[in-house]
């Protein structure tokens, strides 16, 4: 399974942040995050249900191995477009020991079977299996825990457990799954002051000699997200030792991302293409995401997850359910 790149992964394993107090950003989010794990681990509970949702790269999938750390128990982790069967799901489940955290990435991505075997899981820690017969018959190839067989359902008993879902597409999620998440919690961009003091540890860890000017250079391009200062710093990394500098400053990093394509407010070539194609093809907007993607030869979900996300933030798109449409910043970039 793909991993998600995010702040962890400017660090080598153990230097990765392993507690909430370590972790940079999000600090509402945090210290919320913080309380809930204090009280249900102070009651011997398993922690409520939890969904990260927000933007790609922001630590959703690190902060799930933190929760799991400062619980104390287990972590499993998968994503939704694995878990194809209900059977999957249940080889899952029933390996969970008391408390343990499964972590599904893209949950929203869950088929409706799965989800409806996830329900009463969730619900009342009991897994329901139904046994069909003839051409419509399943055989479950997992080791069961003790369990009970009501006609032709298979009811098992589930040890209490912790569900962390993480997703970039909210709204995506069906209603009945949503409202199981007692703690749902959306993570938001982080600010240049953040992802500096990201930047310059992950330079620390690999032993690159970095100026704060250039870190803040790296970072006030970084879109707001680790993984693309992650993406960043190595970048420039590489052209500071083919230079042979000594130390990489502000105008280092400048040139550096100046020949990766990274303008000055962190637009790449594609986000460039897609305002340019809106404004010269469209006239502005409005447009639909279909038409956009097929001109561009991508996906739709590639441009609502990747691309459109910061140009959003940045104030240089509006979109609607229907529709993209650029701003007046927008069409002049």
């Amino acid at each position: 399974m793909a991993r998600e790149f995010d702040q962890a992964d400017l660090n080598e394993p153990s230097h990765r942040p392993s507690s909430l107090d370590e972790f940079i950003g999000q600090r509402g989010l945090c210290a919320n995050l913080r309380v809930f794990v204090e009280a249900a681990r102070t009651r011997g509970d398993a922690l409520d249900h939890v969904l990260f949702h927000g933007p790609p790269g922001l630590g959703k999938t690190t902060l799930a191995q933190i929760v799991a750390r400062e619980m104390g128990v287990g972590f499993c982790a998968t994503s939704g477009p694995v878990i194809a069967r209900p059977g999957d799901l249940a080889a899952i489940l029933t390996n969970l020991k008391e408390r343990d955290v499964l972590f599904i990435d893209e949950i929203h991505r869950l088929s409706k079977p799965v989800e409806e075997v996830l329900y009463p899981a969730l619900d009342s820690r009991k897994l329901h299996l139904i046994v069909g017969k003839g051409p419509s018959a399943r055989t479950l190839s997992i080791d069961l825990p003790p369990f009970t067989v009501i006609g032709a359902t298979v009811r098992i008993d589930l040890p209490p457990f912790t569900l962390i879902g993480a997703t970039t597409r909210s709204g995506l999620i069906t209603n009945p799954l949503r409202e199981r998440f007692g703690i749902p919690l959306r993570l938001l961009f982080y600010e240049v002051g953040e992802l500096t003091e990201i930047v310059s540890r992950g330079a620390r860890v690999l032993g690159v000699v970095l100026t704060v000017d250039g870190a803040r250079e790296i970072a006030r391009r970084s879109r707001g997200t680790p993984r693309v200062a992650g993406h960043l710093l190595r970048r420039v990394r590489d052209f500071a030792e083919v230079a042979s500098d000594s130390a990489i400053d502000a105008h280092d990093a400048d040139i550096a991302l100046g020949r990766l394509g990274i303008d000055e407010r962190g637009l790449d070539a594609m986000d460039r293409r897609y305002l340019s194609l809106i404004a010269d093809n469209y006239g502005g907007g409005p447009v639909g995401v279909e038409a956009v993607a097929h001109t561009m030869n991508l996906t739709p979900d590639t441009l609502i997850d990747e691309v459109e996300p910061f140009l959003l933030r940045s104030e240089l798109l509006i979109r609607t359910p229907r529709c993209r449409r650029l701003t007046v910043a927008g069409f002049d970039h």
